[in-house]
């Protein structure tokens, strides 16, 4: 099932500013902490010199400028979400896409590489792995699409045939190309599968429950729907 999303909705589900789960993706971890924290300590001491050589005239703007960097550490994830979320904005069309799991599976992906030194002296890299899930979602007219995301272990109760449920975005208004596809919600376990925080999750379940009943599909449908081509992300 596919049903195009009215813009307004669409903005709703994405809003612009970050979201609350958005904003702890963008936090990460402590390593992310301190790179924040050393750009503002860096940007205050590069003030603290401009206001040696400018003068007590530009004192009122410098404040306000060291206040913003110095806050840098705490805002910044709220930038970056927002302009992840902007960009997906810029996509005009939208829909509601309903299909099933047709495929799990699980690798073991590179994520980055160490330099380190062993009892001997001898310099030796070391592989940083992680396991991740991919999961294949599909439906009745052959489109599908890949998404691969850290293992977690809420993932055991995914299963092929359940219901799989996701926002697509395309540049045609009927939607037969989809270029993008957001984190997948699965219902029958009240799921997400997600790397990347996309959506107001909230609102896209409810989006999800109201489709259930043919009469609600009014307030949301904007086209009608087609046959998207086939695509693998």
């Amino acid at each position: 099932m596919l049903i195009p999303l009215t813009r307004k909705k669409f903005e709703q589900i994405i809003p612009l500013m970050a979201t609350g789960p958005q904003y702890t993706f963008y936090w990460g971890k402590f390593p992310d902490f301190l790179k924040r924290l050393l750009i503002s300590v860096v940007g205050i001491v590069v003030l603290l010199l401009l206001r040696s050589f400018l003068g007590e005239d530009s004192e009122g703007i410098l404040f306000l400028i060291g206040i913003f960097l110095g806050l840098y550490w705490l805002w910044g994830p709220v930038l970056w979400a927002s302009i992840r979320n902007a960009s997906n904005r810029k996509l005009p069309y939208s829909g509601f896409w309903r299909g099933q799991v047709l495929d799990i599976y699980i690798t073991e992906e590179l994520i980055g590489e160490e330099e380190t030194v062993n009892k001997k002296g001898q310099l030796v890299i070391v592989e940083n792995r992680e396991r991740r899930l991919n999961i294949e979602v599909g439906d009745e007219t052959g489109f599908t699409t890949q998404l691969q995301v850290p293992l977690r272990r809420e993932h055991k109760a995914i299963a092929p045939g359940l219901i799989a449920e996701m926002l697509v975005m395309s540049y045609r208004g009927d939607l037969s190309s989809i270029v993008k596809t957001s984190d997948i919600y699965i219902p029958d376990r009240n799921l997400w599968v997600s790397d990347y925080p996309y959506l107001r999750r909230d609102l896209f379940a409810e989006v999800s429950r109201q489709l259930e009943y043919p009469d609600d599909e009014r307030e949301y449908r904007s086209e009608r729907p087609t046959r998207t081509k086939r695509r693998r992300r």
